[in-house]
């Protein structure tokens, strides 16, 4: 049968609004009403009816659902009824009833309170117990009560699961409940507690990045529990992800959002014309998405990779179709062809992404190849901005140029170090550059190559027990380049807080526990060491301290000397080293470049 519709709802309202006027009459008199005072109940009837329309019309009772009954609604019903119950009283008084038991109109009111929330609750019950169907799963919540209650919050009305107990970290919290579902343990007793309720599943609660979420992994993979977490706030918009999802590596690596000066970056971005080199790679797309999101003017996209162009044109034409894009197949190693693309739309913001970063390929056979791309590359387009007049140029580097160890390290060093020198020649740009260390899901990154070796039956390849590395997800590290490219002057080196450093042994584990499989049956080797590589990244270098900016998660890099690099000298070294100069030959003179660089 159908619910009544809200015709009806509101009329039983009325009805509970009456009965609670006769009760508050049948208390007042102690259970027994005398003939002429139901009389005078009789007679003021139909001026609470008519206070009560009012009052509960003009607060949106009439309105409301009754089976996604809530706090706010509740809040409505309490003005509804105080306005009707003033309304009431303001009539009877007018009517100057005689002797009429003024105490009913402060009963009269509380009652139908009492009597109106119970309805309510009621029809939510039936509701509730309607949607939970009996193909609905038991689901374990790990978190604390707080966590829990949010996650409670956002599963209500799902079909799909039902809240069979809470796993809370906090030993206090042990014994409790909330909302009838009672604390059962804490996070690591998983195997024992799904054992006793069923459960193969559990809702991770706790915040990115938090110990439960690690602990909890080494626990459910061997109790054979499937992680989910709710999405994250950058995912709510997609249809797809309104349910809970499974657990995923950037939940237990994650840290707190990044906040940003959204007013700032809406004045830098919006309407302008934004120029971003490499924007096929993993950073560079996600740069043009957050710039996309922004309301840029004119997005102009620039990478060498046809397939990569291509597959970005498709993606941001569907999710922002009112925006006016340019997409250049096109190479940073060619001076003219860039600067002809950055004369032709004149762009506001230029942001280089643009590199090769890939430690083991640039150090043998390919040294010249990342000194062509990474330093001249970086040059062209650093002169492309300034010759084009765009306000800002910002360099995406890395945490490797910090007492380089590599040819990838040095290169992007002496990157750094070409445009602190072409800022000098074009003062009306601001010249930044921007370091970060390792991004979860970027191409070349561990992860992909952990995950295909996992399904592939591992061993996971790990180099040293004690390698540590930093991360961060894609979108934080292209909000953080946003950021500083708003911050920044001409001139100064930006270092992200990447919080702390992870072993990379520890992120195969949990990539190997996030798969369901434990390291007895995808085993860990260790290959030793690769070439140029560094047991630990450094964010700044020996000689550099660091000032704080007005973003947490940004400082500046502060040198005790300022180096200078002769760029044409650079230029014409690597012209004339042709396309296959000797190792030994690359490397002694990147030394002399960059003295910070050691080549092991």
């Amino acid at each position: 049968m159908r619910w009544p519709k809200a015709g009806l709802l509101f009329a039983f309202d009325l009805v509970l609004v009456m009965l609670a006027w006769a009760v508050a009459f049948w208390l007042r008199f102690n259970l027994e009403v005398p003939a002429e005072f139901e009389s005078l109940a009789l007679e003021a009837a139909p001026w609470c009816l008519a206070a009560y329309v009012v009052g509960l019309m003009a607060a949106g009772v009439n309105r409301q659902v009754w089976s996604y009954i809530g706090l706010p609604e509740l809040r409505q019903l309490v003005l509804g009824i105080l306005l009707g119950g003033l309304l009431t009283t303001a009539a009877v008084l007018m009517q100057r009833l005689p002797a009429f038991p003024r105490s009913v109109l402060l009963l009269q009111p509380l009652i139908a309170l009492v009597l109106l929330g119970a309805a309510r609750a009621a029809r939510r019950t039936m509701a509730e117990r309607h949607l939970v169907s009996r193909s609905a799963r038991p689901l374990l919540i790990v978190g604390t009560l707080q966590d829990a209650s949010n996650a409670l919050r956002a599963l209500k009305g799902s079909a799909q699961w039902l809240p069979a107990g809470i796993l809370s970290p906090l030993p206090a919290e042990a014994g409790r409940s909330l909302q009838s579902i009672r604390v059962l343990g804490p996070p690591g007793a998983i195997a024992r507690v799904s054992a006793s309720t069923g459960a193969q599943t559990a809702l991770v609660a706790s915040p990115p990045g938090s110990a439960e979420r690690r602990d909890v992994l080494l626990h459910a993979a061997d109790a054979g529990v499937t992680l989910l977490t709710m999405p994250r706030p950058d995912e709510w918009l997609k249809t797809d992800a309104a349910a809970p999802r499974r657990i995923e590596l950037e939940d237990l690596l994650g840290r707190t959002p990044v906040k940003l000066d959204m007013a700032g970056l809406a004045e830098l971005f919006s309407g302008q014309t934004v120029m971003v080199t490499g924007a096929g790679g993993s950073i560079g797309s996600e740069l043009c998405r957050q710039i996309a999101r922004l309301g840029v003017g004119r997005l102009v996209c620039v990478d060498i990779s046809e397939y990569a162009v291509y597959g970005l044109e498709q993606e941001l034409r569907g999710a922002h179709p009112q925006m006016q894009g340019s997409y250049y197949t096109a190479n940073v190693r060619e001076a003219d062809r860039l600067l002809a693309i950055a004369l032709r739309h004149r762009p506001t913001v230029v942001l280089h992404a643009a590199a090769y970063k890939h430690v083991p390929l640039m150090e043998d056979l390919n040294e010249i190849e990342a000194l062509r791309t990474n330093v001249l590359g970086t040059l062209h387009s650093a002169r492309a901005a300034g010759e084009c007049g765009a306000r800002r140029f910002v360099l995406v580097s890395t945490d490797k140029a910090v007492n380089p160890t590599n040819i990838m390290g040095a290169s992007k060093r002496l990157a750094e170090l070409m445009v602190q020198g072409v800022a000098v020649s074009f003062p009306a740009t601001q010249y930044v550059s921007v370091r970060f260390g390792n991004v979860l899901g970027s191409s070349g990154s561990v992860v992909p190559l952990f995950t295909a070796q996992i399904e592939r039956g591992g061993p996971v390849t790990v180099t040293h027990p004690e390698i540590v590395r930093y991360f961060m997800t894609i979108p934080e590290a292209a909000q953080l380049v946003l950021q500083a490219g708003l911050m920044g002057q001409s001139g100064q080196i930006f270092v992200l807080d990447m919080g702390e450093a992870v072993k990379i042994v520890e992120l195969a584990r949990m990539l190997i526990r996030l798969s369901g499989k434990t390291e007895q049956e995808i085993p860990i080797a260790y290959t030793g060491l690769r070439p140029g590589e560094k047991l630990y990244e450094e964010l700044l270098a020996d000689d550099e301290t660091t000032e704080p900016t007005p973003h947490p998660k940004l400082r500046i890099a502060k040198t005790s000397g300022q180096q200078v690099v002769d760029i044409e000298a650079v230029v014409r070294w690597v012209v004339e080293a042709g396309p296959a100069p000797t190792s030994v030959a690359v490397r002694e003179w990147l030394r002399a470049q960059v003295p910070e660089y050691v080549s092991r």
